[in-house]
């Protein structure tokens, strides 16, 4: 904990014996006692006058060792670089993997930035790579390092500001300008500026809770970022597909992909595809999908039972070393299922899919050929390509359905143009009514014609 509230008395002289003094220094940080005896006069007087000096500069004083910062040895100091890893250490056991690699991402880019100008600094890229391949994530701690990154940490641990430091407000802006850069220096993404900036706050604010900080220095700046970014909170009507335009693209993923013995790679997407179409799912509760939570009738409708989902995550931050963290289902509890009536169309789908490539050793509906989860780089490379099959140029070059996920957009928006109750819609797609409303309430494409004689219709019978 840091004070600025300091009072220095003058210097109290101890009598031990008729040759022998002693010279004690005395203040008071923050209202609490200080005080240092001396041999010598000239210790005293010395030490009165370093204390009195740093007063004047306005600079903080450590309430436990009552010291000004800059006289606080070292070893007592705590680094940002030391402190980052601690804030790892907190997070890590109860946070979700995608959850940890959002906070070793923001931290391996604004750590490289909190140094002092020491000569031989390795270049930022190496850095980062350093501090998130070998310091951040606790289980990589240990591995063996390169030379080159070895002396990267090396020149990192000496040149690391001490966490105090960051109450000055240049520095506060040099690691906030980094958190809105892409590694080309181009300005990243506003909803990618807004978690990178979400990790770096609640890392200050476990620094007041370690007494490192008392307060945080994101809130005392007047403008926090230069090149602010307003995010989106509307879906771009122009992703969203029509019916017409859905079916066309999903019957060119099935064309996607050179034959094989199980069928062209599109051929086993097909499905997964139609669920996020038809049942509106998002991408990893469809990779999470199992036999058991589907309910396929042989007429009528069916539904679809959701328990868990399978985020992308990377090896290094999901418990059990695979690429996918198996975890419950977004915005509910672990074990909290959702109900999503699914119609014939996508019953018979997946009941074909089913009847064709079978399930995994686990149960699950899609997997690779060798039996894994489908990698996001998969499906993405596969619709990437049914676009270009199933678009004209110029809508191939625009955004409609430029991402799978935007098949869920228009599942979401289809229903609520056909008049579906909000609360039922919400319900099914997993999200709370009033972000429902705010988020995917778009037109489809191609019925703007239609909503316009609408009007039309009505303003002559006025």
């Amino acid at each position: 904990m840091k004070s600025r509230d300091v009072r220095v008395w003058g210097i109290k002289v101890n009598v031990l014996s008729e040759r022998k003094k002693s010279y004690t220094t005395r203040w008071i940080v923050a209202g609490q006692p200080k005080s240092q005896t001396f041999a010598k006069r000239a210790q005293a007087d010395k030490h009165r006058s370093d204390l009195m000096q740093a007063i004047n500069r306005g600079e903080e004083f450590d309430v436990e060792s009552g010291l000004p910062v800059s006289m606080v040895p070292a070893e007592q100091v705590v680094t940002w670089y030391e402190f980052a890893q601690d804030y790892v250490s907190m997070k890590w056991p109860g946070a979700a993997a995608t959850s940890r690699s959002s906070i070793v991402e923001a931290l391996a880019i604004v750590t490289p930035v909190l140094v002092r100008q020491l000569s031989a600094q390795p270049s930022v890229d190496l850095l980062r790579r350093s501090l998130r391949d070998f310091v951040l994530s606790p289980r990589d701690r240990g591995l063996d390092r390169p030379a080159d990154v070895a002396a990267a940490l090396a020149w990192l641990a000496r040149a690391s500001l001490p966490v105090s430091a960051l109450v000055d407000s240049g520095v506060i802006r040099l690691g906030l300008e980094a958190l809105e850069c892409r590694a080309n220096g181009r300005p990243a993404a506003a909803t990618m500026v807004r978690r990178r900036r979400s990790v770096f706050y609640n890392a200050l604010q476990f620094a007041i809770e370690r007494e490192l900080l008392d307060f945080n220095p994101v809130d005392r700046l007047r403008v926090r970022s230069s090149r602010r970014q307003k995010i989106a909170s509307q879906i771009d009507r122009r992703v969203v597909v029509n019916p017409r335009q859905a079916r066309e693209l999903l019957t060119a993923v099935t064309y996607v992909g050179e034959r094989g013995k199980h069928g062209r790679r599109g051929e086993r997407l097909y499905a997964f595809f139609a669920c996020m179409y038809f049942a509106a799912l998002r991408p990893a509760e469809t990779l999470g999908l199992r036999g058991d939570d589907c309910h396929l009738p042989a007429s009528g409708w069916g539904r679809l039972v959701l328990e868990r989902s399978c985020p992308t995550s990377g090896k290094r931050y999901t418990d059990s070393g695979q690429l996918h963290d198996e975890r419950g289902l977004k915005h509910r509890g672990d074990t909290e299922a959702r109900i999503v009536p699914i119609p014939p169309e996508l019953v018979g789908i997946l009941s074909e899919h089913i009847e064709r490539f079978g399930l995994a050793s686990d149960g699950r509906l899609f997997r690779s050929e060798r039996g894994n989860v489908v990698a996001a780089s998969t499906y993405s490379r596969v619709w990437e390509q049914a676009r270009t099959l199933a678009l004209t140029p110029d809508r191939v070059a625009s955004p409609m359905a430029g991402r799978p996920y935007d098949l869920r957009h228009a599942a979401v928006s289809f229903w609520l143009n056909l008049g579906v109750p909000a609360t039922e819609v919400a319900q099914r797609a997993g999200h709370s009514v009033d972000v429902l409303l705010k988020v995917y309430a778009k037109c489809l494409d191609g019925q703007s014609e239609a909503i316009n004689q609408s009007i039309e219709h009505a303003l002559g019978d006025q």
